[in-house]
């Protein structure tokens, strides 16, 4: 049921390529030609060899993969202001792992993102999607290559075939990954606030204390705490460095206000910094 929840925004909103000389009547100055107008706002502003993907392009391209490739799958849609988007295929098949929990269960995810204000380059990537915090995990390295052609009127998009990345995903990664959940799931945390304190001396993603004059957690560094006793309890453990990560993670995703990019390159430090203490 978990599945049939997720996040589904619109992110098929109108968006057109507009000279600015026809909407003001002036000249503009050379590289800075047109406005990118997504649902009724100019998010962007571009020149004339810039090459717009409308959404309704690529992730159309994107979902066209996986029909292809006969993977059944539950979508999760993003759209950030009408600027920045992203569609998360969670492959819902034999492909899933549960971290020594069977209710604590990682499903193989494609996260695919696009841009209209520039903020995010045109992408896919493999990552994971976890039952629990109903999180993407970023920690896969894997890329999904395409290529994109833009001529003077016109933008192609060559989107490979998925089932050799999918099957090669599954063979190395996915598996080699589960396995450090695993270990760092082993690893039982004494002092929850002091593992917390710990990870935001490596990682420096917010501070710790709610002053120089309040040693006392701050919010965000108590709502890490919340979570991490809760998934705990929920999950009838004892609190370890892989509901710490989660922790952190749903934090990250769910409160602290960063792009889709910063996301995964914090995730993936998070990650590893959690993981270097098992």
């Amino acid at each position: 049921m978990y599945l049939q929840n997720l996040q589904q925004d619109e992110i098929f909103v109108s968006t057109e390529l507009k000279s600015l000389k026809s909407m003001t009547q002036m000249e503009s100055r050379r590289g800075l030609e047109n406005a990118v107008i997504s649902n009724g706002k100019i998010v962007n502003v571009v020149s004339n060899s810039y090459g717009h993907i409308p959404n309704q392009l690529f992730f159309a391209k994107a979902e066209e993969m996986l029909s292809d490739a006969r993977l059944n799958y539950h979508k999760r849609t993003i759209n950030k202001n009408d600027r920045s988007f992203i569609t998360d295929f969670i492959i819902d098949d034999k492909s899933q792992f549960a971290v020594k929990n069977d209710e604590d269960l990682i499903l193989p995810m494609l996260r695919f993102k696009n841009s209209y204000d520039g903020s995010e380059k045109t992408s896919g990537h493999f990552g994971f999607y976890r039952k629990v915090c109903s999180n993407g995990l970023h920690v896969s390295q894997d890329e999904i290559e395409f290529s994109i052609k833009h001529s003077r009127n016109n933008t192609d998009l060559i989107m490979p075939r998925l089932n050799n990345l999918f099957d090669k995903f599954l063979d190395n990664e996915f598996y080699t990954i589960t396995k450090k959940f695993d270990r760092m799931k082993e690893f039982k945390i004494i002092d929850t606030k002091e593992f917390v304190k710990a990870i935001l001396d490596r990682t420096k993603l917010f501070r710790y204390e709610c002053s120089d004059k309040n040693s006392d957690p701050s919010k965000k560094s108590r709502e890490v705490l919340e979570i991490l006793n809760y998934e705990a309890l929920l999950l009838d453990e004892e609190p370890n460095l892989w509901l710490g990560y989660n922790a952190f993670n749903s934090v990250l995703h769910n409160v602290l206000k960063k792009s889709f990019g910063q996301q995964e390159r914090l995730d993936k430090k998070l990650f590893d910094e959690v993981y270097a203490l098992a």
